[in-house]
């Protein structure tokens, strides 16, 4: 009977060990993650305007800066400078390129502008890459409400393999592409943030379909953060 209990307070202690050891690896392994930094560009206004057009399920502002996420190290902006294509034809690609080029101050000569209705732009990151957060900035110079925001990765340009989506915020589906739970959201300078939780990826493509304040999409910047896929 006493090497029974012997026996079991042997287990239990190994059990514990063990438990220690996990949890301390587990606790090692969120120790790795540091704050993913995005330089944000200058505000174009301050607040959100009484005004402005609102709904139930439109996010306002909080007004206090977006906490961090929080990823691994290594990881970039590995849209920067990346081939950009879209939807909207005859879009001369000079102007197509600003939308990776790292400027995402709220000027004219950074806007990019496309047909109204829906319209998507792609970017070619030319190699499967580990996507934890995608940013988007449609247009911030004003607190417009952008709809139908969708957006999407895949592993061939034709999006017809493997495709996921990230972030849907289509209640009405008119973009085709399934009724979307996310909410709308206004343009700030801070953008968009879009988790991707380490999804394994080569392209990415963001729909949209005009705003509160136009008919036409508009897109200033896109920045993909990851890093080269296992």
């Amino acid at each position: 009977m006493f090497e029974t209990r012997a026996s079991k307070f042997s287990i239990q202690a190994l059990l514990a060990a063990g438990l220690a050891c996990f949890g301390f690896v587990i606790n090692s392994h969120a120790g790795d993650l540091v704050p993913l930094e995005i330089k944000l560009p200058a505000p174009a206004f301050i607040g959100t305007p009484s005004d402005s057009p609102s709904a139930p399920n439109v996010e306002k502002p909080s007004g206090k800066p977006r906490p961090p996420l929080m990823v691994p190290p290594g990881v970039s902006n590995v849209a920067l400078g990346k081939t950009v294509t879209t939807s909207a034809t005859n879009t001369p690609l000079d102007k197509l390129a600003k939308i990776t080029d790292g400027d995402k101050e709220a000027t004219d000569a950074s806007i990019v502008l496309l047909h109204k209705g829906v319209q998507w732009v792609q970017i070619d990151l030319t190699s499967p890459q580990e996507i934890y957060a995608i940013v988007v900035w449609h247009a911030h110079d004003s607190p417009k409400v952008y709809h139908g925001v969708v957006v999407q990765v895949a592993d061939d340009a034709a999006f017809t393999k493997n495709v996921r989506t990230l972030f849907n915020n289509d209640r009405d589906n008119g973009d085709g592409l399934g009724v979307g739970t996310d909410r709308e959201y206004f343009e700030t300078n801070e953008g968009k943030l879009i988790e991707g939780k380490g999804t394994k990826a080569r392209y990415v493509r963001l729909y949209s379909r005009g705003s509160t304040e136009t008919r036409m999409n508009e897109y200033t910047e896109v920045e993909v953060y990851g890093r080269p896929a296992k």
